[in-house]
């Protein structure tokens, strides 16, 4: 085995990712997440609560209070920037998400679609 062999062999594997949202309250955060989008509360910080995590299946959400606005003026709209990406197995599942969101109330930025990259 040549030492590159044995470096490939034992590199670290990256199993998952959490991604860090920005967000004016926890409370009602965790709130929303739990009540519209079916996740669950894994741990909040604070009191008043200023960090926590939503968790469903396998996905974590990070939820950090700031208390100013991340983004200047109305760059998220014009440019369409994304906060978080979760992945599902099947298309199916993704409209049956979509669909189960909407009749929970939760409002979309835009509808769903399916993207020249295969999104």
């Amino acid at each position: 085995m040549t030492p590159q062999t044995t470096a490939t062999l034992n590199h670290p594997v990256l199993s998952s990712t959490e991604a860090q949202l920005y967000v004016a309250d926890v409370k009602t955060s965790c709130a929303f997440f739990t009540s519209k989008l079916g996740f669950a509360i894994a741990f909040v910080y604070g009191d008043p609560p200023f960090y926590g995590q939503v968790r469903r299946d396998n996905a974590r959400l990070n939820l950090r209070m700031v208390c100013e606005p991340v983004f200047v003026g109305d760059i998220r709209e014009r440019e369409h920037l994304l906060s978080a990406s979760i992945t599902v197995s099947t298309a199916d599942q993704i409209k049956q998400l979509f669909i189960d969101f909407r009749s929970a109330g939760v409002r979309f930025h835009q509808t769903l679609k399916k993207e020249p990259w295969g999104s």
